[in-house]
């Protein structure tokens, strides 16, 4: 199972790109993977073939009306079929033994 921390926006329109980020946001919702959307970046969780094409997906939305794009990715990877996506931060909630911010 992988999570994928992903990034993705043109840099080449101006200082909104609200509505670039929704597009892509529109083909992860509708993937069926399990993902968590962040102030600063998207975090999708499934395997590894199915995130990148997720990911390739949104590239190439994005590259039919935008001339630069910014991709970020930071991927673990860790056998098995458990789901990390919630599970994570809530090992260290548990640890900690209280709910830490959540905005």
């Amino acid at each position: 199972m992988v999570l994928c921390e992903m990034t993705m926006f043109p840099s080449d329109k101006g200082v909104s790109v609200s509505p670039y980020v929704a597009r892509i946001l529109s083909i992860i919702d509708a993937s069926g993977l399990a993902y968590q959307l962040t102030p600063m970046s998207t975090i999708l969780e499934g395997g590894w073939d199915d995130v990148m094409r997720v990911a390739s997906a949104c590239f190439q939305e994005l590259e039919r009306d935008c001339s630069r794009i910014s991709v970020s990715m930071k991927v673990d990877y860790r056998k098995g079929e458990e789901s990390r996506l919630r599970s994570k931060v809530a090992k260290i909630e548990t640890i900690l033994g209280k709910t830490l911010s959540k905005g």
